[in-house]
């Protein structure tokens, strides 16, 4: 017995290293030409510390392809860097929360090289504060953020996210023109059947969108996504030409900087997958038909990034563009 757990743990150790490397490989490459186009996805754990309770203690960070989440980790475990997976490219990084929040987060860039494997490296708030690579820009509270996504509680007019799931494993992938995060969900329980849910969120070496396909085991009603609702922020909604597909959007000074910056954030759906949009206390909502799966686009765009959309003109003739080229081919 003793043997094979020394075995085992050999192999995870070997494992752990194999995955390290190939993920420092991906790092190492577009360091090499900084300002060439990439994408990149990034999931970073600690290792050499404990649990103590809900909180992990001591150890150091490092890169990993996958991970099943500790029966221990939940919101502020100190245990994933910056709390979750985190999607880049040359104009912005998103990260996603791996616990019951499940919200979606903007990293605003004010550099088009790679900032994400140095992000929370510092500290566990620093990215909160302003660097010369950028910061934290969404205040996304009690909501899905940006994209995300939950179930809608009609009775309660109410997101319902992750808190009752039996158990979460992530996987990032890292390829030539694009970089995605799958998360398999299993045992979700909001009400009803527990039911399994796989999400995949791809970004790619262009632009700033991400591409959102969730796939379910079982057909449910109140699938959702949404964008979270800042006060006096007006949201907008547009339809494609041939009523394919529409977005909501939004555009103003909402960021936490508390700088006289402007944020603009949008989701785009397929029309057809399309059930109602709701606004909740703090959420502007798009609800799914009843499904066993679903895909759409969300993307945020900060003034303050390098060659950025500067003005609500340009933002929203930014989107009409892409709703125009959905409306013809379906993808971005």
């Amino acid at each position: 017995m003793k043997f094979s757990l020394f075995k085992i743990i050999i192999a995870g150790t070997f494992l752990s290293s194999t995955f390290s490397l190939a993920q420092n490989s991906v790092i190492e490459k577009i360091k090499k030409n900084p300002k060439a186009p990439f994408s990149y996805a990034e999931l970073s754990v600690k290792e050499g510390g404990k649990w103590e309770g809900n909180q992990y203690v001591g150890g150091t960070f490092k890169n990993i392809n996958q991970l099943a989440l500790p029966a221990e980790h939940t919101d502020h475990s100190y245990y994933i860097r910056y709390e979750g997976i985190g999607l880049e490219n040359n104009q912005i990084g998103y990260r996603l929360y791996l616990d019951w929040r499940n919200a979606t987060d903007i990293f605003g860039k004010k550099v088009n090289t790679l900032v994400l494997p140095e992000v929370g490296q510092d500290g566990f708030e620093s990215y909160h504060h302003d660097a010369p690579w950028g910061q934290d820009i969404l205040k996304s509270g009690r909501t899905i953020g940006i994209g995300s996504y939950g179930r809608y509680d009609e009775q309660n007019d109410f997101i319902e996210t992750f808190k009752i799931v039996k158990n979460t494993a992530v996987k990032v992938v890292n390829e030539e023109d694009q970089s995605y995060a799958t998360i398999d969900y299993k045992g979700w329980k909001t009400w009803g059947n527990a039911i399994d849910l796989q999400s995949k969120l791809t970004i790619f070496n262009k632009d700033r969108f991400v591409k959102v396909d969730l796939n379910l085991n079982n057909t449910i009603s109140g699938l959702c996504t949404g964008i979270v609702a800042i006060k006096n922020i007006p949201l907008k909604q547009g339809i494609s030409k041939n009523k394919k597909w529409g977005y909501m959007a939004t555009y103003g000074n909402q960021t936490e900087t508390k700088k006289d910056d402007n944020l603009g954030m949008a989701v785009f759906y397929p029309l057809e997958s399309f059930d109602k949009y709701v606004k909740t206390k703090s959420t502007h909502t798009i609800v799914f038909k009843k499904t066993k799966n679903v895909s759409y686009y969300f993307l945020g765009a900060w003034s303050l990034e390098p060659n950025g959309l500067i003005t609500e003109e340009a933002f929203y003739q930014d989107l009409d563009k892409k709703l125009d080229i959905l409306d013809k081919t379906n993808q971005l």
